[in-house]
């Protein structure tokens, strides 16, 4: 291939590359389901990662701190995620126990817990059973997972030393 430009001038560059535009594409199409879904589910609009903290929020039906959701989506923009749990407080979607003292935890409210399972349903009606019927497709997820869960890492070292060099 006669693909040469400044991200990319041999075939792990060009790899690299073609790996991290599709990624690109992928986290918006994804995003924007995660929107559309939702909507669907509730009519609330939330951004995808609001979205991600209310289903991690739900997860194991177990009440989440900030450190635990932060550490869970691979995110260090506490703000952020502040600004979103103030969202859904206000919706309804979870509620908020504890103290800064004993330690706050959030959690699906009742509200919460049936607009993911309506979410879920919804999911499993519109993309799983599409995906569903790609060839091996559960064992070549399985191996897209453990591929991006080693690249998170190295991106992340990555990252690290970036920050060391900055000018």
């Amino acid at each position: 291939m006669d693909f040469k430009w400044h991200l990319s001038s041999d075939d792990p560059e060009i790899a690299t590359t073609e790996m991290e535009f599709s990624l690109m594409r992928t986290f918006e199409s994804f995003g924007r389901w995660q929107v559309e879904c939702l909507i669907a589910a509730s009519g609330l609009t939330m951004s995808g990662p609001e979205n991600a903290l209310l289903h991690i929020i739900r997860m194991n039906d177990r009440a989440k701190s900030i450190k635990e959701l932060a550490r869970l989506t691979n995110r260090d923009d506490i703000p952020n995620i502040q600004y979103s749990l103030r969202k859904m407080l206000s919706e309804g979607l979870i509620s908020k126990q504890g103290t800064s003292r004993t330690g706050v935890t959030y959690e699906a409210t009742e509200k919460g817990r049936e607009i993911t399972d309506f979410y879920a349903s919804i999911r499993r009606r519109l993309l799983v059973e599409k995906i569903d019927d790609i060839p091996d497709f559960v064992e070549r997820m399985q191996e897209v997972s453990r591929t991006l869960n080693i690249l998170s890492g190295i991106y992340e070292e990555a990252a690290r030393v970036a920050a060391t060099h900055r000018r």
